[in-house]
Order: structure tokens, then sequence, then C-alpha cells
């Protein structure tokens, strides 16, 4: 997926938390509602959170030197990271004390429709940045061939699924912020107001840990989609030369870099040269169809070396044999 997709997904829901926190906080100091006023402090987190990831995004975007001989990628999961925390930490926290100071000492709502019609508005302007956000999402299921779910699961650009989550936390919570605030006044019971509260922290504290689960695998170095390997041990296949695919690696260092490592058992008698032009060829073919394919380094080693090599590592050979013999099936 593009920068420039991801950064339209972060601006519009920049643009979308920044005005609804504005609102949710106007209606929570005109209203007294503690739900409100969770929801405003919601919102707030996330603006800061968007604007977390746009620094992310410039940061990780720095050429490679000497002292990051392949980018500085990895660093857009490290803010990731952050921002998940920031959502734990903040919003939940936040929000379920502020629900339990309300549930102990319970007030009216007054005027009680501001509420709502800043809860409807906030609906319609966090959908509207969610739908652009899915409009990515959609455009990498399209290319990856993968269902809507598996592909933000599994999706390596934190600005996209980091932005999904935060939307449908933000319904979630809006949805239940809404009804709280309609049955405290309908049954006037105002504690439920703040039970209300403690159920938006408890969505957030959900949002936050899933998040900070998926930035923590990428931040940890995480292999690239299937179907690169899969296509590069198609064209590898089709070298008469090559005897056998010893090990195919690939490892993320940024949402669209991509490191492949392959080690190959060419025949005997190839001569260097082919080896070379092969090589090249190869690459070639490999970053034509997968952009995201900064680097390959293809390693001429007979099948036996490549085990010893394996077994003086310490790695388990049967086991990446059963791994691979897997993935084939």
């Amino acid at each position: 997926m593009s920068a420039h997709a991801s950064k339209r997904a972060l601006f519009a829901a920049l643009a979308a938390n920044a005005g609804i926190a504005v609102a949710k906080f106007a209606g929570a100091a005109y209203t007294g509602s503690s739900a409100m006023a969770s929801e405003g402090i919601h919102s707030l987190v996330d603006t800061g959170n968007q604007l977390l990831l746009l620094f992310g995004m410039k940061d990780s975007s720095r050429p490679a030197d000497a002292s990051h001989p392949f980018g500085y990628g990895l660093r857009l999961y490290f803010w990731g990271f952050v921002v998940a925390m920031a959502v734990f930490a903040l919003g939940s926290g936040v929000a379920i004390y502020e629900g339990a100071e309300k549930v102990a000492h319970p007030q009216p709502i007054e005027n009680a429709w501001v509420n709502c019609a800043i809860l409807i508005f906030a609906m319609l302007l966090e959908g509207s940045s969610l739908l652009v956000a899915m409009r990515e999402v959609r455009e990498e299921c399209r290319r990856r061939g993968t269902a809507l779910f598996e592909t933000i699961r599994t999706h390596r650009d934190p600005t996209i699924f980091a932005v999904v989550y935060e939307e449908t936390a933000a319904l979630a919570g809006l949805v239940a912020a809404l009804v709280g605030v309609i049955l405290a006044v309908v049954l006037d019971k105002p504690a439920l107001d703040g039970w209300t509260s403690i159920v938006i922290g408890l969505i957030l504290a959900a949002t936050s840990l899933s998040l900070a689960r998926q930035c923590y695998v990428l931040m940890t170095g995480t292999a690239a989609d299937p179907t690169i390997e899969e296509r590069l041990r198609e064209i590898l296949a089709r070298v008469k030369c090559i005897e056998h695919v010893n090990e195919v690696r690939t490892m993320h260092f940024g949402p669209s870099e991509v490191l492949v490592l392959v080690s190959a058992d060419f025949a005997n008698d190839t001569l260097a040269g082919t080896v070379e032009t092969i090589v090249s060829d190869v690459e070639d073919g490999i970053r034509e169809e997968f952009p995201e394919v900064r680097r390959v380094y293809i390693e001429a080693q007979s099948s036996t070396r490549h085990v010893e090599a394996l077994e003086d590592i310490g790695e388990d050979v049967d086991a990446l044999e059963r791994e691979e013999d897997e993935e084939a099936a």
C-alpha cells in the first residue's frame, strides 16, 4: 500500500477526531455528562495518535545510512506501539476513572438532547473516516486475494490498521454513549452514565491490546506476505541451473520494504557469469511483481552445506522442512 494512501486515511481520521473532540467537550461542559467527557477524551487521544503516526511515517522514511543499512522503516511499528499504549493509558484509564467517579457520585444529565445530537454527528464523521481507511483495506484485499478480516489482521501498515481499529472502537463507544445517555434520562438513573463511561474504557482497553499485539509482532521481525515467497519459488523453479531451492526467507523492514534471502543449490557446472545473470533476472522479476521487495540476496550453496550451516547455528532443520511442506500443501 502506498504512503499516499496511508496519509490520506490518517488525515481523514485526524480531521474527524479533532472536530469531534471539540464538540464532545463542549457537550460535556454544557450537560455534565460523564460518558460525553470520556468520549471527548477518547477523540482527543485519537487526534494525538494520528499526529504520532504522521510523525512516525516521516521518521521511518529516512534513507538508509551506515548505522541503519536497511533503513528506518521499523520505526513506524514502534510509533504504532506507542499509539496503542496511549489508547490504553490515556483513553481507557481516564474513561474508566471518570466513569467510576460518576457511579460513586451520580449527577443528573441536563439537556440530554444536546449529547444525543453531538453523538449522532460524531457517528457520521467517524463513519466517514472509517470508510476512507476501509477503502484502502479493500484495495489490499483485491491485491492479495484475501478476505477482509484476514487482510486487517495481517496488514503490515500500522497507519492503516490503527485507524481501522481506532475508528471501529470509536463507533462502538459512540453507540454505547448514546444508549447510556438515553437510559440514564429515561430511567432517571444518572449512575448509568458512569457505567457507560466504564464500558467505553473497556472497549478502548480491548482495542489498545489488539493494536499493541499486532505492532509487537511487526516490531520483532515478521515475514512478508506468503504470496511473495510462493511466487519467488515459482520463478526459481523455472531456472534449469537451480537443482534445489534450499530456503527462502523474508522480513518486513517497514510496510513497503521487504528483504528477501534465498539459498539455492546451483548445478556444479554452472558458470559464474550464468549465476550472475540468473540472480539479476530473478531480482528484476520479483521486484516488478512486488514493488515492496527492495532487496533480494541469493546465495549459491549446496543443499548439504546449507543443512550443515543451519545446524551450526542451532536451528531445527526438521522443523523448517516440515513448515515448508505444510506451506507447499
